[in-house]
């Protein structure tokens, strides 16, 4: 992941989106922690990170449909792309995958271009 932050092109838009996604989910389930875990739970966490994580959400379905629009995906890919936001952090399992087999355009082939990390 070179820039997160460069939105140039749907599938960076789509990366950007989708590792917000799984923070926003993050932020939701430390906050259900501190609601539900300790006998006198605190709901701010939930009440902050709930309509963030709802926002985002969906966010992330839109720009997903947008991209396999503009990326020309599949019905099947697009599924899976939809499918991914429902569990924790599925849009950052999708994402790595998109790129892996080339679903995510010049994500992939940046990909590509590196070479494989040495295994020790």
């Amino acid at each position: 992941m070179a820039n997160i932050f460069d939105l140039s092109t749907w599938a960076k838009r789509f990366r950007f989106v989708a590792v917000l996604e799984a923070i926003t989910w993050l932020g939701l389930l430390i906050g259900m922690a501190f609601k539900y875990l300790p006998a006198d739970g605190n709901e701010m966490g939930v009440k902050v990170f709930g309509p963030i994580h709802g926002a985002v959400f969906v966010l992330y379905v839109l720009v997903a449909i947008v991209t396999a629009k503009k990326l020309s995906w599949s019905l099947v890919t697009t599924f899976w792309a939809l499918v991914a936001s429902v569990p924790p952090f599925g849009t950052i399992v999708f994402e790595a995958w998109a790129v892996r087999t080339g679903r995510l355009a010049e994500l992939s082939a940046d990909s590509a271009k590196e070479p494989a990390p040495a295994l020790s």
